[in-house]
Order: C-alpha cells, then sequence, then structure tokens
C-alpha cells in the first residue's frame, strides 16, 4: 500500500525538479489552491437540502462574511478559522 500512495507523489517531484518551469506556470499554479478551496466552500455555504439558499437564516454564509474578512486583512488561518467559528456559534445563538 505505501507504495502505490508513494509512486504517485515521487513521479511528480523527481521529473519536475529536473525541469524548469516558467512564471506564467507558476504564477497559475498559484490559484489552484484558492479554486479548490472555493469549490469546496461554496456548496457548503450556499446550498441547502439540494437547493440554493440566500436567506438571512443561512448562518454559515453570513457568519462566512466576517470570515473573508479577517481572512484578507490577517492573512493567518488560524485568525480566519477562529473568525469563522465564533461567528457560527454566535449566529446560531442568536438565530
Amino acid at each position: 500500500m505505501m507504495i502505490v500512495t508513494y509512486i504517485p507523489r515521487m513521479l511528480p517531484l523527481a521529473i519536475l525538479s529536473r525541469v524548469t518551469i516558467s512564471k506564467g506556470v507558476l504564477d497559475w499554479l498559484g490559484y489552484v489552491p484558492v479554486a479548490v478551496l472555493s469549490a469546496l466552500l461554496a456548496p457548503e455555504l450556499l446550498i441547502k437540502n439540494g437547493e440554493l439558499n440566500l436567506h438571512l437564516s443561512n448562518t454559515y454564509m453570513l457568519a462566512a462574511i466576517p470570515c473573508f474578512i479577517a481572512g484578507i486583512y490577517s492573512k493567518n488561518i488560524f485568525v480566519t478559522v477562529i473568525t469563522g467559528m465564533m461567528m457560527v456559534v454566535l449566529l446560531n445563538k442568536l438565530m
């Protein structure tokens, strides 16, 4: 099992360590984590019971707003996560 999981990780590293990658490709690859995170978060924040939920009763969507702001200003994942957790707790208590 170790070999099966190790080979797909080791081969690209071994091959790409010998290749010079252009700055444009590296810049483009920098957007991959943001795109993946957005693709994972958007359905959780905006869809409930298979339907788009943009109502003020959607506490996850409301909590995401200050969470995004904290992430933009602090650039610190710990501050962002704590802000999101506190907002979800507060909004669930208030609503």
